[in-house]
């Protein structure tokens, strides 16, 4: 089938809409029709060239919408179910999944950084040339085959909008607090960034029972934004030591946990220090490829704090994603107010513009209005 995708061709160029043909789903794939997608900083980064990927790719891996078609294979979905699509799918037989680490799944991981299917082979094609996945899922475009395991049946009175954003950002921050960092009633909890990921961190720590809710980010909008989301405390990191910030707001000790949303050089560093002796440092945004940790190594033993990464919220999905999107329903999880500013296809490089300049909580891509909404 002929379908329209957003490519990129080169790295730090504008993806081009193209006609590409799709073909049909193999025995353990499934064909959806994209109504909405996510576009996250990860898109942004491969786009860049910060991480990459084989070229040329449709990009996007933050979606939902209905499934058009099965592979053989397929029992869990069937056409016409709503499904959030999760891009790390897992095989149920390596030693990570059956120790119930899905999202570090051996089968996949490597498949994930070839840019193709599970198979080793891909389903788009420009003419004579192969085009490649993106995380399985290539969200950007009208149509995507992805595994079985990246199509995760969900309740149809929830947008798709908001499936999308569970399906990764959501999950991400989520995840790292309650399922890495497993924060406690009456904790303290320094976040650092105020986007999509970091709001969803914002949103796990209220739910979690947090007292303190910090959140550290240089934009005044998205420091407003962490505050309407739950924050107790905001920090602007230009004009504040974040470390003696944190140190005054809990009485001289830091942060129980601390969540590194953003990546960046220099913040892991600091956010050791500004965290409690004994507390716990998950570190989610992905720093660059040459990038390094250092922390001081007599207080690292002596302090005794947990250092550690968090992918996709260390979660569940098959699990996870359906519980976020009951507690949304529930009315104790306000995704849809993590969207700032919806595009159709056309104008997906605007979303791009829109995030680099920090005017975005969460940009959507939407391809069907009715179900998105």
């Amino acid at each position: 089938m002929h379908v329209t995708a957003a490519v990129l061709e080169k790295y730090g160029d504008p993806l081009r809409l193209r006609e590409l043909e799709l073909d049909a789903p193999g025995p353990r794939e499934v064909l959806v029709r994209i109504a909405a997608t996510g576009v996250c900083a990860s898109d942004a980064h491969t786009r860049s060239g910060r991480i990459p990927s084989p070229l040329p790719v449709v990009l996007g891996h933050e979606g939902a919408g209905v499934v058009v078609a099965t592979g053989a294979e397929v029992t869990h979905v069937e056409p016409g179910d709503h499904v959030a699509l999760s891009w790390m799918p897992s095989c149920g037989r390596c030693r990570h999944c059956e120790g119930g680490r899905p999202v570090l799944c051996a089968v996949s991981a490597p498949a994930l950084l070839r840019g193709t299917l599970m198979d080793g082979s891909v389903r788009m094609h420009d003419g004579d040339r192969d085009v490649h996945h993106y995380s399985f899922l290539s969200t950007f475009a009208d149509h995507a085959v992805v595994p079985a395991a990246s199509a995760i049946k969900i309740r149809d009175d929830v947008p798709l909008a908001v499936a999308a954003l569970v399906g990764c950002g959501v999950l991400t921050g989520y995840g790292a607090v309650v399922n890495r960092a497993k924060v406690a009633p009456g904790s303290s909890v320094l976040i650092y960034g105020a986007g999509g990921v970091g709001l969803s961190a914002v949103m796990a720590a209220c739910n979690s029972g947090a007292l303190q809710v910090i959140v550290v980010d240089p934009q005044p909008d998205k420091r407003d934004g962490a505050a309407a989301f739950g924050a107790t405390h905001v920090i602007d990191p230009s004009t504040q030591s974040v470390v003696q910030a944190v140190r005054a707001m809990t009485d001289g000790l830091g942060a129980d946990v601390t969540i590194d949303a953003v990546g960046s050089e220099g913040v892991q560093a600091e956010a050791f220090d500004a965290t409690a002796t004994g507390g716990t440092i998950v570190c989610v945004g992905v720093p660059g490829p040459d990038a390094s940790i250092a922390v001081p190594g007599a207080r690292f033993v002596r302090e005794e704090k947990y250092l550690t990464g968090s992918l996709y919220g260390s979660s569940r999905p098959g699990q996870d994603i359906p519980a976020l999107l009951n507690l949304f329903a529930a009315g104790r999880l306000p995704v849809d107010k993590l969207v700032s500013q919806t595009y159709p296809l056309e104008r997906i490089n605007d979303t791009f513009d829109d995030m680099h300049a920090g005017r975005l909580r969460r940009g959507v891509v939407v391809l069907d209005e009715a179900a998105a909404w």
